[in-house]
């Protein structure tokens, strides 16, 4: 059975960027289990596999844009100490939920100089190519009701 929309796919995968940092990884861990066709995954990601079968082993290089986009300059804000009114201790790498220019979102403190905070909104793998080193574990149909989601349930379901 190759994957194809509505197939509930499983992989086993490792992510790395280009200077071979491992990102992420489900080795030894549950398999991912993603809903081909309804954007789980990254969109290069996605298309990589569109035909692949149970057994099927490949790496493949997404680029930022087929993967949490480009860095966009316009998520970047440098803003008073006194937007954070009611936290005392602001650090580099606090993270904050806050409304971004795309609705509601997580911004990331980068910078601070004296009063000034630099925040980032942006992903924070945004504007970095993705290595993706993935082995399909399984492939079957969705039910109609995880078509219907637009996720999959069940083991190693991650809704």
């Amino acid at each position: 059975m190759q994957v194809a929309d509505n197939m509930a796919v499983s992989i086993h995968y490792t992510l790395t960027n280009d200077e071979g940092e491992v990102l992420d990884s489900s080795i030894g861990e549950e398999v991912l289990v993603y809903l081909q066709g309804s954007g789980n995954i990254v969109p290069g990601l996605e298309n990589a596999l569109v035909g692949k079968v149970i057994g099927d082993k490949f790496t493949v290089r997404i680029a930022p844009e087929e993967a949490y986009g480009e860095l966009m300059d316009d998520m970047i804000q440098v803003l008073s100490r006194d937007m954070f009114e009611g936290i005392d201790n602001v650090e580099v790498g606090m993270q904050f939920h806050a409304d971004v220019s795309e609705g509601p979102g997580v911004v990331t403190v980068v910078n601070i100089e004296g009063d000034e905070i630099t925040i980032d909104g942006n992903h924070p793998l945004a504007g970095v190519a993705l290595n993706f080193d993935v082995e399909v574990i399984d492939v079957r149909p969705a039910t109609e009701e995880e078509a219907t989601h637009g996720h999959i349930h069940g083991e190693g379901c991650h809704h």
